[in-house]
């Protein structure tokens, strides 16, 4: 697809060879290896996952099935509406590659890339069981991603900057992939609607894991063990989690050359749409005490399945960030 880049050196990939520095890269099972050595850090997260790959798959799981769990998330439908068919698209920190392949399937280029070669596979191989094309699941590290700079007309990068040590310079290699005009859509913890997801994890810890309240997504997979181990260990035993803010956000956003242009759900108290706006349209107000007081609602909308919230963001035309 001509996506795919050097990771050492971000030169052009033919047959997985740069044409810049000479190195030559690996793909085992369709999946290829672009992944550089890392800290320890990141290696104690990417040996994490591949534990327990996240998300995971239903046993039952078909194509129907993945497709109507994607419509039925308002977020999931919401993206797929907004996306044009033909766009390039790259979710970034894919895991099991779920949304990748909900979004293939609107005729579109999609690559999955992942730190964690186990989830890769799962996704891979829901690929090919499900005879969805158009999609590339790739192994690579974030932080010196094995893709084309100013590439995509679409990142994606939800649930994975927050588990990373640095997640601000972390934004920094994921904006310089998007185009010029193009948009990032980024999902992080947010810092109040996490709360009540802290306070179960400090229950939790406390019983040693026999006592979590409250939490939905745990009774609703009671009968998946895997995927049910896979969200516990994810939701309350990761190594690395951080949590930020929307005006946080913001000023990555301001330092890598991006105009905000949404959050979701909305930071906005009241809305006189009567339909619910693409996440491309702009907001129609920011103002920095309404964002702050519905953050802080959140916390009774976000907090069931851990306080996950969206920001989107559109690559001003011109010179990629440097």
């Amino acid at each position: 697809m001509g996506l795919l880049a050097c990771p050492a050196c971000s030169g052009p990939l033919e047959q997985l060879v740069c044409s810049g520095c000479g190195a030559r890269y690996e793909s085992h099972g369709g999946i290829p290896d672009l992944r550089l050595g890392s800290d320890r850090q990141t290696e104690v997260v990417r040996e994490f996952y591949a534990a327990a790959p996240f998300p995971g798959y239903s046993p039952r799981e078909t194509l129907f099935s993945l497709r109507e769990r994607g419509r039925r998330s308002e977020f999931a439908r919401l993206l797929d509406e907004a996306i044009s068919p033909g766009a390039q698209v790259l979710e970034l920190g894919c895991g099991t590659g779920q949304l990748s392949l909900f979004l293939a399937t609107g005729e579109r280029s999609v690559i999955g890339a992942d730190l964690a070669r186990t989830s890769l596979e799962l996704g891979a191989g829901a690929a090919m069981r499900f005879g969805v094309e158009g999609v590339l699941f790739v192994e690579t590290d974030l932080r010196r991603p094995g893709l084309r700079e100013g590439a995509f007309d679409v990142v994606v990068c939800s649930g994975v900057l927050h588990h990373t040590p640095d997640p601000r310079a972390a934004f920094g290699a994921v904006a310089r992939l998007v185009k010029p005009g193009g948009y990032v859509v980024l999902g992080l913890y947010n810092a109040f609607a996490r709360l009540p997801h802290r306070l179960r994890r400090g229950i939790a810890r406390l019983s040693g894991f026999r006592v979590i309240p409250f939490d939905p997504v745990l009774q609703k997979r009671s009968s998946e063990p895997a995927r049910r181990t896979a969200w516990l260990r994810d939701q309350y035993q990761h190594p690395e989690e951080h949590r930020h803010t929307l005006r946080e956000v913001k000023s990555w956003f301001r330092e890598n050359e991006i105009d905000y242009v949404r959050a979701y759900p909305s930071a906005l108290l009241a809305s006189p749409d009567s339909v619910e706006p693409s996440l491309f349209t702009p907001a129609q107000d920011d103002w920095g005490l309404e964002a702050f007081l519905a953050q802080v609602s959140w916390m009774g909308t976000l907090a069931a399945e851990g306080g996950l919230f969206i920001t989107v963001g559109q690559r001003r035309s011109g010179h990629p960030p440097e």
